[in-house]
C-alpha cells in the first residue's frame, strides 16, 4: 500500500514542476512578445531623433570648416581690440582638490598690449591659487570673484582694460 501511494505523489510533483515550468515559458514569451512591440513603436521615434542629431552635427561641421575653426569661435581679433588670455586651470587653496578652469576674455580701451595682457593671466591665476570653494558658491561668489578679478586687472592694467568678460567657468 504504501509503494502504492508513492508513485501517485511523485507524478504530483512531477505534474505541479512541469506546470511551474510551463509558466514561466509563458510569461517569458509573453514579456520578450510584449517587449519587441513596445521596442518597435518606440525605435522609430530614436532612429528619427538620430538622424536629426547627425544632421545637425554635419551642418555645424560645414559651417566650422567655413570658418576654419573648432569650438567656440575666437573672439579676439585686433579689430575690436579683444584679446582672450590662455585658459586658466588651477586647484583650488581650500579643499585643494578641486579644480577651478577659466577662460577669460580682455577688452581693451586701445590697441591690445600682448605683454599686459600675459601679466594678466599670470595675476589671475596667482590670485585664483588662493581662493577657497566657500569663496565662490553660488551667484554671490561668483560675483565676488569678477569682481575681485576686475579690481587685480584695473591695477595691473592702469585703465588700459576696460572690461573683463568670462567665457567659462567650471569648478571640478
Amino acid at each position: 500500500m504504501a509503494n502504492a501511494e508513492a508513485p501517485e505523489g511523485q507524478s504530483k510533483k512531477k505534474s505541479a514542476a512541469m506546470m511551474t515550468v510551463v509558466g514561466l515559458a509563458v510569461l517569458t514569451l509573453l514579456g520578450g512578445g510584449g517587449g519587441w512591440v513596445v521596442g518597435g513603436m518606440v525605435a522609430p521615434s530614436i532612429k528619427g531623433a538620430a538622424q536629426v542629431e547627425q544632421a545637425k552635427e554635419a551642418k555645424d561641421a560645414s559651417t566650422q570648416k567655413k570658418e576654419g575653426e573648432t569650438g567656440l569661435p575666437h573672439i579676439s581679433t585686433e579689430a575690436n581690440n579683444v584679446v582672450q588670455l590662455e585658459p586658466i586651470t588651477s586647484n583650488l587653496a581650500y579643499p585643494s582638490e578641486n579644480w577651478v578652469r577659466l577662460e577669460i576674455a580682455l577688452l581693451f580701451d586701445g590697441p591690445p598690449d600682448v605683454k599686459l595682457a600675459e601679466d594678466i593671466h599670470q595675476d589671475i591665476l596667482a590670485y585664483v591659487r588662493t581662493v577657497s570653494l566657500q569663496q565662490i558658491e553660488g551667484p554671490r561668489g561668483f560675483e565676488y570673484l569678477r569682481d575681485d578679478i576686475q579690481e587685480r586687472v584695473d591695477l595691473r592694467a592702469q585703465g588700459r582694460v576696460s572690461k573683463i568678460m568670462f567665457r567659462t567657468f567650471v569648478i571640478e
